[in-house]
């Protein structure tokens, strides 16, 4: 049971100010200034004391890029216009006015270091730029995962707002082109533009003081309170620093921490708390319900749960699962996260029905069991656990347990197929090393006992229909989290007809505490300014909550976003002096190498770490420690169902606990901070498997021909489809026996992706102490092929647990990547666009009603890599002011490949209409490929092209023109056959599609209608009104006035959809009735 939850809190204006109407397209700000027009009130009087002769210089300054704007640059020119000196208390006054906006503080020298002092004078760019400069400055890199720099400091001034410039250069008219200096209209405008926003600042304390008061005075008070210090003898407190009585001089431990509740109501008197607390919701704790198991655990396995485990009782829903096991039943346990699932198969392996395993074992003591994860590191933490567990159990300390998956030695699998009575493993290895070598692995599988399937609810889309046929011949118990429809799925995963749920919980659950943080204005009077940076709000919650000794997770969407916060947090906690804390935060993310891997996961098992920043690689059931709060940077990818599983992480122990959803500026997130009720209240949707797809089926009769020949009674485990598909595709003999196909052999699982994973790799390479007494190369990751291409590159930073690196050289023969290690304060990222082009029609299908046709076909996907961007840090803690400082071209070829996929054109009529009516069709057509999506069950393993803002809202007209098309295709490697399921369905999804867009009630576009979560721009480019307006133009329904009227856009923008041409038809193609 939850309390009432609250809104806002710390604020008594209503609920989400200035968050009610999110800006979700870049050029949208004009009822932002009507707003704020109508603000505008009779300015009182100004004292003499407020004039001064500041904000012209700063603007000067600010208009050269090449210029740092350090104090002393600033005051030289200050002075000489004052005819008098300029103290540090003026411009602190000056920060007291306008805190948000002005930066006066210390910075390390070397992060206004951006330009080499070696660059020549000609203005041409080089292609090849000397890296060796970054490599004499490198550092060490032997300690690579605790370095920390004690950096010189000088004093900056800067205002922190959006101005910029334009560059005269070859790619003009490029979005991002990087910061110059500003033409002398442009600092007239910025010198205006400031000299306003110090105008209301004033206005504003002349208006807020009380009468008989010397405003002059309040405001000398507060500067004092914006002096900077020096870092070395700073004195006021940052978030990870002790409090002002001396408190967190020292981290808590765990037992000694506060409780939640105290530390959210100390978050609430923090300087830096701004009302960022939308909303709030706390569910009460609850108590566990235990049973008692008839027969019970002998004597020997309830000493071994009590001394490995702790564990005394067994909780309701265990008994029923076990007991059902016992009677020989398949079961699937779906309940809470940190419910005590794992217990469940760990104990039912030691406990057979009447007879403790125990006594089987010695009767028959080639009995195996394989437990299966969808991670490397929940097996990890999962065999650990059991190997307590039969080492604290007489007569069973002999049970070898061992784990077998990719990073299992080679040297080592046959000692472990040969003599392991319980392996660990996933189902990539049982796919391609287990099954179709049956020959070598004959003594597990002749005696296996029992099959543990974990984290269920994981197998679904493509990798879902593949694992239903990879384990369709055994029998086993599963554990998922909270899901609608358990049996259901359990079902269609394993072919299993007879399944047992159970589904109530009955272990105890600790206060929760559930926060939606919204990241406050940069300047509360200037909306344009946008929002204070997520990131830089996410790792100074961080930071205070491990001053407190609470233990956190923060969760990142991407792996760049995961080691950017790590960044942020060794500069953060270095600067706060918090280096006890510092040693104790890791990033974990896919892609590290397998010692670094282990090396962490080990740290967070044991408890060690206090802090850890990942990607959804930990968002499964891995007990890392006891996590007492979950940071949650931005909406995630998977939706509701990671967001809950995500937000389990924390108080898996009974304990209270914290969960902080931090929102992006994306929509998604913007409404969710509207109607936070929804991350709570709403269901999640069913997980879908499809297991009527002839290209998974026949792949996979590839694969189980080859463990053993197939004949006409396999059907029952394959489908009614397995005969058609076996006569067709596969070899027959005399005797009726269906075998593997030649062009599958000699091994068919090669050719079979469960995950649609790439094998080719780039190897990420530390030479920095290559050729220094000792030094050596070190491996620091592997790279996809696909993300390869936007991440490696000459010139690049690459971010390793928070530390940067250069590449400094790449061999695409060998695929290797060569890295300096440099403490550099930009980042760099490619700029990039996806083309996805119609080649070939192989079937039309006709669209009920509608003269209009859906169409499947060959496809091919384009990535263009163009440029590459230099952009520098943040400056401060919590403000993305990054500032773009320099393009680079890139001559990397395109990637290109050919797939299947389907598409609507959008007739000529309804493009014409819309362009008359002032709609953008590039946003319409984005959203409507969404709605499509988002009532398509299987669009996980599904994408379109999606709307990049850089392009659309260009301010010069783009070469780039696209088709007035909606396209999906099937990414590389997965080959499940989505594609044509979503073309066969076609007019079921449009017209699903088209009612939930209609009938929803949110204004511009929610993750219910037109916003997908996964969408890799943001959903920048997008509107509701506009999408209903092509799906109804599909469907052949009338196009009302009003909602012409609703979709017009006043901004101008140049065209960047154009009439789509009809695509070649294959030879023999005819229209199919629906």
């Amino acid at each position: 049971m939850s309390t009432i939850p609250r809104k806002r809190v710390g604020d008594c204006t209503p609920s989400n100010p200035g968050g009610s109407n999110p800006t979700k397209k870049p050029r949208a700000t004009k009822a932002q200034k009507t707003k704020k027009a109508q603000k505008q009130e009779e300015a009182p009087e100004w004292p003499e004391y407020f004039h001064h002769s500041l904000n012209t210089v700063l603007a000067f300054c600010s208009s050269r890029k090449n210029l740092a704007i350090t104090f002393p640059v600033v005051r030289t020119s200050v002075e000489a216009l004052l005819h008098g000196p300029l103290e540090l208390e003026k411009v602190a006054e000056f920060k007291a006015l306008l805190p948000e906006t002005v930066k006066f503080a210390y910075t390390p020298r070397d992060e206004l270091k951006i330009h080499s002092t070696q660059q020549g004078s000609s203005s041409r760019r080089e292609r090849s730029p000397d890296f060796s400069a970054f490599q004499n400055s490198a550092k060490s890199s032997a300690s690579r995962v605790n370095d920390v720099d004690l950096d010189e400091h000088v004093l900056v001034l800067d205002f922190i707002d959006n101005s910029r410039g334009k560059k005269p250069s070859s790619n003009a008219g490029f979005a991002y082109a990087p910061l110059p200096a500003l033409t002398p209209a442009a600092t007239k405008k910025l010198v205006e533009r400031r000299n306003g926003r110090f105008v209301e600042a004033v206005n504003e304390l002349l208006r807020a003081t009380p009468e008989g008061d010397d405003p002059v005075a309040l405001l000398q008070a507060a500067a004092r309170d914006q002096l900077p210090v020096h870092p070395n003898t700073r004195l006021v407190p940052g978030a990870s620093q002790p409090t002002s009585t001396g408190q967190y001089k020292t981290v808590p431990a765990p037992e000694e921490r506060p409780s939640i509740d105290q530390v959210v109501e100390e978050l609430l008197q923090q300087e830096w708390y701004r009302q960022q607390i939308a909303y709030q919701r706390t569910f009460d704790a609850k108590e566990g319900h235990i049973a008692s198991l008839d027969p019970p655990l002998s004597d020997e396995i309830a000493q071994a749960l009590r001394d490995s485990r702790k564990i005394t009782s067994l909780y309701t829903h265990q008994v029923a699962a076990i007991q059902a096991l016992s009677r020989s039943q398949h079961v699937i346990v779906s309940t809470s996260t940190a419910s005590g699932k794992s217990v469940i198969y760990q104990v039912s392996l030691l406990f057979n029905g009447q007879v403790p395993l125990l006594c089987f074992l010695q009767a028959e003591p080639q009995s195996t069991a394989i437990f299966i994860y969808p991670t490397k590191a929940l097996a990890q933490d999962q065999r650990t656990a059991l190997e307590q567990l039969l080492y604290s159990c007489p007569g069973l300390q002999h049970i070898k347990v061992a784990t077998y998956d990719g990073d299992t030695p080679q040297e080592l699998r046959p000692v472990i197929r040969e003599s392991a009575s319980v392996i660990f493993t996933n189902f990539d290895m049982l796919h391609a090393s287990i099954l179709p070598h049956e020959d070598t692995w004959r003594r597990f599988l002749k005696n296996l006992k029992l099959v543990a399937v974990d984290e269920l609810h994981y197998y679904h889309g493509t990798f879902g229909r593949s694992k239903s046929l990879a384990d369709h011949r055994v029998r086993f118990v599963s554990c998922s989290a909270t899901i609608s429809k358990p049996g259901e799925h359990m079902r269609h995963l394993s072919g299993i007809h007879q399944v047992e749920e159970v589904t109530e919980d009955g272990a105890p659950a600790g206060r929760k505490d559930f926060l939606v943080w919204d990241p406050p204005l940069k300047d509360p009077m200037d909306e344009s300014m946008g929002k204070v940076s997520s990131v830089g709000e996410a790792t100074q919650l961080m930071r205070f909550l491990m001053a407190r000794g609470v233990r956190v997770i923060l969760f990142c969407k991407i792996r760049k976003s995961c080691e950017m916060a790590m960044k942020a947090l060794r500069q953060e906690l270095s600067a706060d002096g918090r280096l006890d804390i510092l040693e104790r935060v890791m990033s974990y993310r896919g892609g590290y190498s397998q010692e670094d891997r282990r090396r962490i996961e080990r740290e967070a098992f044991s408890g060690n770490l206090l802090g850890i920043v990942a990607t959804n690689a930990l968002e499964l059931g891995v007990d890392i420690g006891v996590l007492d709060a979950v940071l949650m940077l931005g909406f995630p990818m998977g939706g509701l169902a990671s967001f809950r599983q995500q937000a389990g992480r924390a108080g898996r122990r009974a304990r209270d606990a914290l969960t902080v959803y931090i929102a992006d500026t994306l929509p998604i997130d913007q409404h969710y901070i509207n109607n936070p009720e929804q991350l709570f209240d709403r269901g999640t949707d069913d997980l879908v498997v499809d297991l009527d797809s002839k290209i998974v089926i026949e792949a996979h009769l590839q694969c189980a021909a080859h463990e053993m020949p197939l004949t006409d009674e396999d059907e029952q485990y394959f489908g009614p489809n397995m005969k058609e598909i076996c006569e067709a595709k596969l070899h027959k003999d005399r005797e009726g026996w269906y075998h593997t196909h030649h062009r599958y052999l000699p091994y068919p699982s090669k050719h079979v992706s469960l995950r649609g994973i790439e094998d080719e790799k780039y190897s990420v390479v530390d030479v920095t102490r290559v050729g220094r007494p000792g030094g050596n190369a070190v491996m620091l990751e592997e790279v996809e092929l696909s993300r390869a291409l936007f991440e490696i590159y000459e010139g690049a930073v690459f971010i390793h647990q928070g530390l940067t690196f250069i590449i400094q050289e790449v061999s695409h023969d060998s695929k290797i990547a060569k890295l300096v290690r440099s403490d550099v304060n930009w980042t760099t990222e490619p700029r990039d666009f996806t083309n996805i082009d119609a080649l070939q029609t192989y079937r039309i299908r006709e669209i009920k009603d509608s003269p209009h046709r859906a169409f499947y076909g060959r496809e091919r996907h384009v990535d263009f890599v163009v440029i590459y961007l230099l952009s520098v840090l943040p400056s401060s803690p919590g403000v993305d002011n990054r500032a773009i400082i320099d393009s680079v071209d890139l001559d990397t070829p395109p990637w290109q490949r050919e797939t299947v996929g389907m598409w609507f054109d959008v007739p000529k009529s309804v493009l014409d209409l819309m362009r008359d009516a002032g709609i953008n069709p590039a946003e319409a057509i984005h959203s409507a490929q969404h709605a499509y999506l988002n009532r398509y069950p299987l669009a996980a393993d599904l994408r379109t092209e999606c709307k990049v803002p850089e392009k659309e809202y260009k301010a010069t007209e783009s070469a780039r023109k696209r088709p007035a098309r909606l396209i999906f295709y099937e990414p590389t490697g997965k080959g499940g056959g989505v594609a044509v399921k979503a073309f066969d369905h076609t007019n079921d999804i449009l017209r699903d599609a088209h009612d939930r867009v209609e009938s929803c009630e949110c204004k511009d576009g929610c993750a219910a209608c037109v916003d997908s979560p996964s969408c890799k721009e943001g959903n920048a480019v997008s509107s509701k009104a506009g999408a209903l307006i092509v799906l109804k133009a599909l469907l052949n329904r009338p196009i009302d006035v009003d909602l012409l009227a609703h979709a017009a856009d006043s901004n101008d923008a140049y065209e960047t959809v154009v009439e789509a041409i009809q695509v070649r038809t294959a030879e023999g193609v005819a229209v199919e009735p629906t």
